[in-house]
């Protein structure tokens, strides 16, 4: 079985969708709570049944999804609130609660610039490491820093799980990118 999905093939619920938009603006305005079921699952989010509005289409698109997120799989019982209605598709865009409740420590790591963090090294690449900072928040420390930076033996000697100290350089909010350097001086856990 795949796992992506369209609702009921898309046709009867697209129907049902287009006839009753008028009413599922009114009954379901931005800001309201919802609860429903994953009904389809595509690439770029999943297709909701609404509960108590049969006839409405949610659709919760991965934009709205941290990084670290997962889709939900059809069938699974959700919750979440309107963030807008799409009138040409006959869509009620949701953000659903688990992402909500995932906190964005991007913002916060903004402040700290110049400052050293302690990291996990996820992914060698050829642009240079991947190192994780906290849950869902990765920077990247770029080749160049790994291979001119002096350490004991050799920054060239890290390896993917490995804990490294990083200086934070700089934090792009909008393209959500983080960049460090290597920071093999003496630092002070909090």
């Amino acid at each position: 079985m795949n796992e992506y999905s369209w609702p009921d093939d898309g046709i009867e619920v697209g129907a049902r969708a287009r006839a009753a938009w008028s009413a599922t603006c009114q009954a379901l305005p931005i800001g309201t709570q919802i609860t429903g079921r994953v009904i389809g699952r595509q690439r770029f989010g999943v297709f909701l049944s609404i509960d108590q509005h049969p006839d409405a289409v949610g659709l919760a698109e991965i934009t709205a999804m941290p990084r670290c997120a997962t889709l939900p799989h059809v069938g699974v019982e959700v919750s979440g609130v309107v963030i807008w209605h799409a009138d040409h598709n006959r869509q009620v865009k949701i953000k659903l609660t688990e992402w909500i409740q995932h906190e964005d420590l991007l913002p916060q790591l903004a402040d700290r610039i110049g400052q050293i963090a302690i990291g996990h090294v996820t992914k060698l690449a050829p642009i240079g490491a991947f190192v994780r900072l906290a849950h869902c928040i990765e920077g990247l420390l770029p080749l160049a820093e790994r291979s001119d930076e002096p350490i004991e033996d050799s920054v060239q000697a890290i390896r993917e799980g490995q804990e490294i100290p990083v200086r934070v350089c700089g934090v792009d909010l909008e393209r959500r990118r983080i960049t460090l350097s290597a920071s093999w001086a003496p630092f002070n856990l909090p």
